[in-house]
């Protein structure tokens, strides 16, 4: 896998573990930690949903001319992450502990069956399809016609 796949499996992590804190500091009762927490975790997923929908997805679309295909099922994917993330948040905010909870569980869920078929499916796709990956991702690599560089 190139750096730029490993990169995105990185931030998928990161998210992973920005929500466990959430978690864990409902199941304290620290609402105030687990808003932090919360809002953390909403700018990393917004900040990974952004690169893969403004950069990785149109990139790998134009590369292979599949626009109603994995691009599509993962963009609804991520409409439904989002739908869940707005509704923890306001759980939280309003200090639903238990429906938090409760949404936070589904959300995990969801989001863990997205990044294996991001993970084992779509990335490596991407990885044979698109030229100088790690330019397109802004994460680094030359995208000159001549490079040599590994995206």
């Amino acid at each position: 896998m190139s750096q730029a796949m490993m990169s995105l499996v990185k931030q998928h992590l990161e998210c992973d573990d920005q929500l466990n804190r959430v978690e864990a500091a409902l199941h304290k009762e620290d609402l105030a930690s687990a808003g932090r927490n919360f809002r953390l975790f909403d700018e990393q997923l917004e900040h990974h949903f952004h690169l893969e929908e403004d950069r990785l997805f149109p990139a790998f679309e134009k590369a292979t001319g599949m626009t109603n295909g994995p691009t599509m099922v993962m963009r609804g994917e991520h409409a439904e992450i989002r739908a869940l993330r707005d509704q923890a948040a306001s759980e939280i905010e309003n200090k639903n502990i238990q429906s938090a909870l409760s949404t936070l569980d589904t959300l995990n869920v969801l989001i863990q069956q997205h990044n294996v078929k991001e993970e084992n499916i779509l990335y490596p796709m991407c990885g044979g399809s698109i030229p100088h990956l790690s330019s397109v991702l802004g994460m680094g690599g030359c995208g000159g016609g001549a490079c040599s560089c590994s995206s």
